[in-house]
């Protein structure tokens, strides 16, 4: 039984936007859990090869896998698909499995052509798991947990609650060498310590597919992954991917102790809430690595934090970025630009809002109602949603129509936003010092891009 999982090229530059490539953590996940039960799997990260179609149909051709597994987001649907079309024309005689937060939400959609066998829904391990080891046995389908093939959508599969279970992703099946923070090559890979988020703002893919409980790795299996990274792949910086890596600050502080403890030298990022952060927390991740926290900002408007579920307020976003500066750590701003409500006035508000905050670097988003979510559902119970290419849902192209702005206003907007916020010289003079020429220029094709 021989399994290929894919990720599919991105044709679409756009969504590369930020100049970040990074590994396929769910795939790996995936893939360890079939090799640790002795199956033959392999990775095609073919967006971080830059594979074209011919590549990849070549590719497949020479390993002629029984079973090809495929991973989408709602913007690389499309992407997606045609790979399923390859894999069926190469492989007749293959079954085309697809996940991920799209599939999982849309499996309809999928199941409607003629390339897709099984659509995968929520969590891939245990799943994917079950059916390799049913497929190979010719077992009843309909008794795998957590899949729709034909019209059949069974019972769904229960949460991983012990996340220490899982092995490590199997990196060793990626190209570690072409992965890219900000354009630039680095050693640096990806982790994710905790499933799920009680927060469940209403915009939030992610806390639509791993729900509203928490899962948390313990400290310790969080540090010796690190710590593995560092030894079998020379990995010096570290991106937490987590919903918010800072939900539960006990555990925060423990993670800390054991990395300065075992004496680890890495750098590392995470993602955070305002309402999570003091000054002595910022000062324990600093000490043990942390250069960067990535924050949600969203608005300046109190009435759209309320509106999205957001659960804090305008004085907490306030406090967050001047303790974070008092404490010398880059922070960056996430904002959403174009929600429900929002007017010229109140963008124009955000933006010099953010610039007051003063943080290392920014995000303009564009509202973009994701499939599975609450945001999602409430915008087409309005009609609110103007955009059903799947491939502009990527958080640069406008979605929504809002009371006062069209399609292309609200662009012009997010364009301004950019340039604003990056091409103040004080800021410039600023991050020249901080992170160097190179940064610097990268940022400034972010702008280019994006403009």
């Amino acid at each position: 039984m021989k399994v290929t999982l894919i990720n599919p090229p991105q044709t679409n530059s756009k969504y590369k936007f930020m100049g970040i490539v990074a590994p396929p953590l769910g795939l790996a996940y995936i893939a360890a859990v079939l090799e640790e039960n002795d199956f033959d799997v392999n990775i095609i990260d073919a967006s971080a090869l830059d594979m074209n179609w011919e590549t990849l149909e070549e590719e497949l051709r020479n390993i002629s896998p029984n079973l090809v597994a495929i991973t989408a987001l709602t913007p690389t649907i499309e992407q997606a698909i045609k790979t399923a079309q390859i894999a069926k024309k190469v492989c007749p005689e293959a079954v085309i499995v697809m996940g991920g937060y799209h599939p999982t939400f849309n499996h309809q959609e999928l199941l409607k052509t003629d390339f897709v066998d099984i659509v995968i829904k929520g969590e891939g391990e245990f799943t994917m798991l079950d059916l390799v080891k049913t497929i190979k046995e010719g077992g009843n389908l309909a008794e795998v947990k957590g899949i729709a093939f034909d019209n059949i959508v069974t019972s769904p599969r229960s949460l991983i609650t012990d996340l220490d279970i899982l092995p490590y992703p199997a990196l060793h099946l990626l190209p570690m060498d072409h992965y890219k923070l900000l354009n630039m090559k680095t050693n640096m890979a990806t982790m994710i310590t905790s499933r799920g988020c009680p927060m469940q703002c209403s915009f939030c893919a992610s806390a639509a597919l791993h729900g509203p409980q928490l899962r948390q790795r313990s400290p310790q299996n969080i540090v010796d992954e690190m710590e593995h990274l560092i030894k079998k792949y020379n990995i010096n910086t570290i991106a937490f991917m987590d919903d918010t890596f800072t939900l539960g600050n006990k555990r925060v502080y423990e993670i800390c102790n054991e990395i300065k403890k075992r004496n680890l030298d890495i750098f590392w990022g995470c993602t955070t809430r305002v309402d999570n952060l003091s000054e002595n927390l910022i000062k324990e991740m600093k000490e043990a690595g942390c250069i960067a926290i990535f924050i949600g900002v969203e608005s300046a408007d109190q009435q759209i934090l309320d509106q999205v579920n957001k659960k804090t307020t305008i004085s907490k976003i306030k406090h967050a970025f001047e303790i974070s500066r008092k404490e010398g750590m880059r922070t960056i701003a996430s904002v959403v630009l174009g929600m429900p409500g929002d007017t010229k006035e109140s963008m124009e508000r955000t933006i010099k809002f953010v610039q007051d905050l003063k943080p290392s670097y920014a995000i303009f988003s564009l509202a973009t109602p994701y499939p599975g979510t609450r945001f999602y559902q409430q915008m087409m119970e309005k009609n609110l949603i103007k955009v059903k290419d799947w491939s502009k849902y990527t958080l640069i192209s406008p979605i929504l129509d809002t009371m006062e702005c069209s399609l292309d206003e609200l662009k012009n907007i997010q364009n301004k936003a950019f340039r604003k916020f990056y091409l103040r010289p004080r800021y410039l003079l600023n991050q020249v010092w901080m992170d160097g020429p190179m940064l610097l220029k990268t940022i400034a094709g972010v702008i280019r891009k994006v403009a």
